[in-house]
């Protein structure tokens, strides 16, 4: 379980009709209607953004502001066309933005779903049945066999078994009675009672569920690496357009010349399709996990796996099955296991949705007993005798009664056997919950053995922890449960390592301390998320209940299992839709392959960027003229930031090891290979101008082949952290690079938006990229390593 609700007293016996009674009468249609309008309709409050305001933000962001400013620019100096050509990029990135983005508010939409439609509730002297949302405090409410629980409510009279497990992650139903507190969600299992409403909407433990989920909130890497790139560009390259812009006024060059030469130098800054990358590459990863059974829901969520290294496991539906199931049977002498299990089934109900009962008749299927009883009549589930009971039949005729219930119930009906007490106080401190069952004439009953159940660990559990451990994530429980159930559980699921003892979580604790965090509430586990985030990890956090909610919503990564309620699973960033968790090993790896393809991107525009200004400069020393116009800049834009989308699909390695944005050491590594990059284009640069005497316009020219093929070469250079050959592109990688060069050598040749060139000029230039591409990889191995780049 996950949430420790106040324990049940033994309750009085009571008969089906109790839960009629009681002095309550209920509420008249006023004195709900004026409570109505005072706190409200019974739901979470509406706090779904807009559409259009979705759609404004993604006009608002850093590079979007440099696209606009340089829209701005283009229509001042006539350039319609380019201004165009731009605004078409800017509304590319946004809509390829929202149409692959998850939907913003489904936790809430989907917490308001799991509250009961209608509910049974007594107005005016009479029961009605009414919408959920009209209950106030203060109404009287019938709770029903299979209903749902519509808000928080206290128990009047009657009894039930109650299943909180959706809320409170308990695997085990609970009986209550009057003066038990419940909650919002819970489902009746067994029984009929009468309750008064204490909370509705946003007041209830749903509603602060939902609170929590609305305020758990956590910057994603993915924004923020984009944010740091953004910045350490504009830092960089803003530097280098005002020496540019002095060295330009130094020359006394027009203003007419100086204006585009800025454009040019602003439009040559700006990483055009970063965040659409961004967007893409972790699309096209959402749509490889999905084909593993694994669905994200927001796509930020398939990169941040990727960096996960610490994973926060609740212990009930995510390592176990959420179901009981018979663990260990211990028979007393002139017993054995099959006759317990056969005797203990006879005095389970047939049918019902008692889980306790379930687990034991199907523990005794199969066992044939040639002297078994036979049922005469059955007995249901008492809460205040704690048992249930049947009348059988024995071989010989004779009449016998059967119990089954709680140890000191039963050992009561029965001669007192320290055998059986020690064995009882052994399984319960394995954190069992033991049953005694006893059998004979109702005045001389023999205690025949006891029945541990448990919630066993899945099949799979022990083997996804040791995975994760070998792809360096470390995985600690959280759960609500007893520390000496939780203890269990991780023992045999491989997580080594002490319990965390008993109290407030401390703001500073670290995964590495301990191994299971148990007696969590759902608040603790949100708490426990930041902190670990706050000591710098990147956190995963698996759940399957809706007080998991928070937690999921608040992890980098929340993780929900096939079995989740839709609030988990709204919350979560991905749901694993097969049984078991084979699917976040998979999730991991297929996240760090997504990491990689973004990293190669990231850093191929770290390198463009950073050389195309400074070839500008190196452009006006070499010719006095601006070596690249605002229209060859946007084609560049186009042939080159967009075609090198395609690296989304190249084919990588996944890292051994959590990946890292380290934005400053991808950046120093890009000066290195950009200072490659940059003496191959001013080569080719002086090789036209100094040996061919080519003139200003055909120099421009030059220059734009030189930076598309030589871009070309960076992108075969650093797509694989060994050498270029150590694996093949993809065939959409290969396909772009081809038409980036036929479309850069078209252009040039047919003069094309600029001045023609010779064939033979292309040729040899894409001959010297390749050459650079050597290099290039040559320089990068050393880099790279020294650098920390996997």
């Amino acid at each position: 379980m996950a949430t420790r609700l106040p324990a049940v007293s033994a309750l009085p016996a009571k008969s089906a009709s109790a839960a009629e009674a009681g002095p309550q009468i209920g509420l008249t249609s006023d004195e709900a209607r004026g409570r109505l309008e005072r706190f409200g309709p019974n739901a979470m409050p509406d706090t779904s953004v807009h559409p259009f305001r979705r759609a404004f933000e993604k006009f608002w962001a850093p590079v979007p502001w440099m696209l606009e400013a340089a829209i701005l620019l283009e229509l001042a100096l006539g350039k319609y066309v380019e201004a165009a050509i731009i605004a078409t990029l800017l509304v590319f990135n946004a809509a390829l933005g929202l149409f692959q983005e998850s939907r913003a508010q489904a936790t809430l939409a989907a917490l308001k779903s799991r509250l009961a439609l209608n509910a049974s509730v007594r107005r005016d002297g009479a029961w009605k049945t009414i919408q959920a949302v009209e209950l106030v405090p203060g109404d009287v409410v019938k709770l029903s066999l299979g209903a749902v629980v519509a808000a928080d409510v206290r128990l009047t009279g009657g009894e039930v078994l109650l299943d909180q497990s959706m809320l409170t992650g308990e695997s085990v139903p609970t009986e209550a009675g009057a003066g038990v507190q419940t909650y919002a969600g819970a489902l009746v299992r067994r029984g009929e009672a009468v309750a008064e409403v204490t909370a509705t909407g946003a007041r209830t433990k749903f509603g602060r569920t939902a609170e929590l989920v609305r305020t758990a909130h956590v910057v994603s890497s993915q924004q923020k690496t984009v944010l740091r790139v953004v910045r350490n560009l504009a830092v960089f390259n803003g530097i280098v357009i005002v020496l540019l812009v002095a060295y330009a006024w130094f020359l006394k060059m027009p203003l007419d010349e100086i204006i585009p030469l800025v454009l040019t130098a602003v439009l040559a800054s700006i990483p055009v399709a970063l965040p659409a990358t961004f967007t893409l590459a972790s699309a096209l990863g959402a749509r490889a996990l999905a084909r593993l059974g694994v669905l994200p829901t927001r796509l930020s969520a398939v990169d941040e796996v990727a960096t996960m290294n610490v994973l926060c496991a609740d212990k009930t539906g995510t390592l176990t099955r959420n179901a009981l199931t018979v663990t260990t049977v211990r028979p007393m002498p002139d017993f054995d296991e099959a006759h317990i299990l056969v005797l203990a089934a006879l005095a389970s109900s047939d049918g019902g949705q008692d889980p306790v009962d379930g687990a034991i008749r199907s523990a005794g299927l199969g066992k044939v007993v040639s002297d078994a009883p036979k049922l005469i009549k059955f007995v249901p589930f008492d809460p205040a005798t704690k048992m249930s009971e049947a009348t059988v039949a024995d071989p010989g005729g004779g009449t016998q009664r059967v119990v089954k219930g709680a140890f000191a119930a039963v050992i009561g009906l029965t001669q007192p056997s320290p055998t059986a007490t020690t064995a009882s106080k052994e399984l319960e401190g394995k954190g069992f919950r033991v049953l005694a069952i006893a059998v004979g004439p109702p005045t001389a009953m023999k205690l025949a053995g006891l029945i541990a159940l448990s919630d066993p660990p899945r099949t799979d559990s022990a083997a996804l922890v040791t995975e994760l451990r070998g792809l360096g994530v470390r995985t600690v429980m959280v759960t609500g449960d007893a520390p000496a159930t939780a203890a269990i559980v991780a023992y045999a699921v491989g997580l080594d390592g002490t319990v965390c003892p008993p109290g407030p979580i401390p703001d500073n604790v670290r995964p590495e301390q301990f191994a299971v965090f148990a007696g969590v509430l759902p608040e603790d586990k949100y708490k426990l998320v930041k902190a670990f985030q706050k000591g710098g990890h990147t956190v995963g956090m698996c759940g399957d209940g809706a007080n998991d909610a928070p937690a999921l919503r608040q992890a980098q990564i929340g993780i929900a299992v096939s079995t989740a309620t839709d609030v988990a699973k709204s919350a979560a960033g991905m749901v694993l839709t097969e049984p078991g968790l084979a699917g976040i090993v998979a999730a991991v790896k297929e996240g760090r392959l997504t990491f990689q393809r973004i990293l190669t991107y990231t850093l191929n525009s770290i390198i463009k960027k950073i050389v195309t200004v400074l070839f500008l400069i190196v452009g006006l020393l070499m010719t006095g003229h601006a070596i690249l116009t605002p229209l060859l800049m946007v084609i560049v834009m186009i042939a080159g930031d967009f075609l090198a989308m395609s690296l989304t699909t190249d084919n990588v390695r996944p890292s051994p090891t959590p990946n890292v944005w380290r934005i400053g050491r991808l950046t120093m590594a890009g000066v290195v290979m950009g200072i490659c990059l940059l003496t191959f284009c001013s080569g080719v640069l002086a090789v036209g101008k100094f040996e061919m005497g080519l003139g200003i316009k055909a120099l421009r020219t030059l220059a734009f082949t030189g930076l598309v093929f030589g871009s070309q070469a960076a992108i075969y250079a650093i797509r694989q952290r060994r050498h270029l050959w150590g694996s093949r592109p993809s065939l959409w990688l290969a396909a772009s690079s081809v038409a980036d060069v036929l479309i850069a050598s078209t252009l040039a040749v047919g003069g094309i938006a600029m001045t023609a060139l010779s064939a033979l000029i292309v040729v040899g230039t894409l001959a010297a990229a390749i050459a650079l591409a050597v290099v290039l990889d040559l320089v990068k191995l050393p880099v790279f390593a020294r650098l920390g780049i996997t």
